[in-house]
């Protein structure tokens, strides 16, 4: 088989391959460019799922007259010159194939002018064919129109999924990109409907309020961290709005928006302690990292990265977002009112865009977009009123030395839930939970400060394990080790168990110990860091008083003392609430005291 050379139509179409897989990759594109030209207001608009026609509007700084058609070949780019640039990339799109790959499967119409222009140019090319170049009448800025994506290429055009699917691609690309950008309003509208619109007013709060709605932003703690080599900053959210899935994990590198499995790892490792298991967090956390320490030039979609000092950042960040779920109050509010609620929401359509874009003669059935240069939102219904600010600094008191003897012990309900009573505000604690609360934090304490004492036994336990399970005990004696367990190799695959951790003195301890050893063959290959940890987290549930058990007022007000001593109350090791709270004005709206 002899060798050929492709011609460069071929070659064309499958960079466009590399590039452009559906029509939410135009989008991502060609909004990342709206953004490297200084956009402040950027407008999406799509029809049939971006497959028809998808029409970005922006107001940035627009095209020069000579570098239009420069622009829609392939490898140019404004954004570097050598590849010494390569290691410093600041700018969203760089690779100088994003216009060349839509050209080569779309029909493309650019509409575009500068600052200092006194004209703007309409620019026509459909699959890498030159179709009009003229001068036209336009305001400052771009708008690309993209018709009938995958025209001459049928068979791609086969994989595209539904409109509605398609839609949702691209509904979720524009709120990433807008959550990393706060400072940009964004309008997205689909078949004519205004479905995003965020207010560019450089407020992330707002931002998110804008996509998410006021549970999420009701619900959210600041994050913030600095050091000489990463600054960290955004918002986490509580674990009453964790989801079950990571759709809701936003974070970004220098501004763009990122999926790598190291910043997952962390973030999740940073919630362990409030999540209950197979739940993810909400977050949107901003990155900015030397450039000198990742290579986002990994995948033609620029999704991916590489850290050349991942071990240094991981803790940072697990360590961050800890803290900043640590030093907020947790503690879920149990409403017990029937009726709905119905929130104000914010009328999230735009202003008319006060530029003379009507003028400009674009054919097509859809009128452009009008976004206003400043939008007039008022955002004050979403901060907190002082009567929200007064019911969250008694939560507060509740937790301090100074609140504790206001405290009031009610009793015992259904030997599991403990009524305490403090001021206007009913709260109750899961004894079980709060318990292995205080276990945990007990023994990571003396597992930090290597202080885990052990319990010789009488007589030692004989393990008879598989060889599968004899090769794991074997492989983690260290381990075991630090946490309290002396274990040695008896005779074949037995091992013999001669000290115990002293909290596990008094329990089945052979059953624990198998427990542990049964998580650690579900993980074989994959040993972690914080494997110690989950240990430990199974030794202090064992440990913990049961639910259905009956304990005294002096236990459990011993039991609350040591809880809210503790680093954080809010939540058991496996992230199920240790405390839940209740109003007096809750109560009095059920029995229709007020209304």
């Amino acid at each position: 088989m002899s060798i050929i050379k492709l011609d460069q139509n071929t070659i064309n179409h499958i960079a466009a391959g590399e590039v452009i897989d559906r029509p939410s990759s135009i989008v991502k594109e060609l909004v990342e460019n709206s953004i490297d030209a200084n956009a402040t207001n950027i407008s999406v608009e799509i029809k049939d799922g971006g497959i028809s026609l998808i029409r970005i509007t922006d107001n940035g700084d627009g095209i020069e007259e000579g570098d239009i058609k420069l622009a829609f070949e392939r490898h140019s780019t404004s954004k570097i010159k050598d590849t010494v640039d390569l290691a410093s990339i600041s700018s969203l799109g760089f690779r100088g194939e994003a216009l060349s790959s839509i050209a080569a499967v779309c029909q493309v119409e650019l509409i575009t002018k500068t600052k200092d222009a006194m004209t703007g140019y309409r620019y026509r090319i459909e699959g890498d064919e030159e179709k009009a170049f003229e001068e036209i009448g336009a305001p400052d800025g771009t708008t690309f129109i993209v018709r009938n994506i995958f025209f001459n290429t049928p068979a791609r055009r086969k994989f595209l999924k539904t409109a509605s699917t398609e839609s949702g691609y691209i509904s979720e690309i524009i709120e990433k990109i807008a959550l990393s950008h706060p400072e940009i309003s964004f309008t997205f509208i689909n078949n004519g409907k205004t479905r995003i619109y965020t207010p560019g007013n450089c407020n992330l709060k707002d931002t998110i309020y804008s996509i998410y709605g006021k549970e999420i932003t009701d619900n959210l703690v600041e994050v913030n961290y600095k050091d000489e080599n990463i600054e960290i900053s955004g918002f986490a959210g509580k674990a009453i709005i964790s989801k079950g899935n990571r759709s809701n994990e936003n974070y970004f590198i220098n501004g763009r928006y990122i999926k790598s499995e190291i910043i997952s790892k962390a973030i999740e490792e940073g919630y362990k302690f409030i999540l209950m298991q197979h739940k993810y967090p909400f977050t949107v956390i901003n990155f900015n990292i030397d450039n000198k320490y990742i290579d986002v030039n990994v995948h033609p979609s620029k999704m991916e990265l590489r850290f050349c000092n991942a071990p240094e950042i991981y803790p940072v960040i697990v360590e961050t977002v800890k803290d900043a779920l640590t030093e907020k109050e947790n503690i879920i509010d149990a409403k017990i009112d029937d009726e709905k609620q119905v929130e104000k929401k914010i009328d999230r359509k735009p202003e008319p865009f006060e530029t003379k874009r009507n003028k400009v003669e674009v054919k097509e059935e859809i009128k452009p977009e009008k976004v206003s240069n400043k939008p007039k939102v008022n955002y004050e219904n979403i901060k907190p009123k002082k009567d929200e600010e007064v019911h969250e600094q008694m939560t507060y008191d509740f937790l301090s030395e100074e609140a504790r003897p206001k405290h009031k012990i009610i009793g015992q309900v259904f030997e599991t839930y403990w009524i305490v009573e403090y001021e206007d505000e009913m709260f109750i604690i899961d004894q079980h939970a709060a318990h292995e609360k205080v276990n945990f934090e007990r023994l990571m304490k003396r597992f930090e400060n290597n202080d885990i004492s052990s319990q010789t036994l009488t007589q030692p336990i004989i393990l008879n394990l598989s060889m599968k399970d004899a090769n794991i005990v074997e492989q983690y004696l260290d381990n075991f080790n630090e946490i309290g367990f002396v274990i040695e190799p008896f005779q074949g695959t037995d091992f013999a168990v001669r000290a115990v951790p002293s909290e596990l003195y008094t329990l089945d301890s052979e059953d624990v110990l198998m427990d542990i050893i049964d998580s650690f063959t579900a993980e074989i290959g994959s040993m972690v860091p914080n494997i110690i940890t989950e240990k430990i987290m199974s030794m202090s549930c064992k440990a913990a008083i049961k639910g259905n058990t009956k304990i005294s007022f002096a236990e459990a007000d011993a039991l609350i003392d040591e809880l809210l001593s503790c680093e954080n109350p809010y939540n058991c090791p496996h992230g199920r609430p240790t405390i839940i709270k209740m109003s007096k004005e809750e109560l009095e709206k059920k029995f229709k005291r007020i209304v």
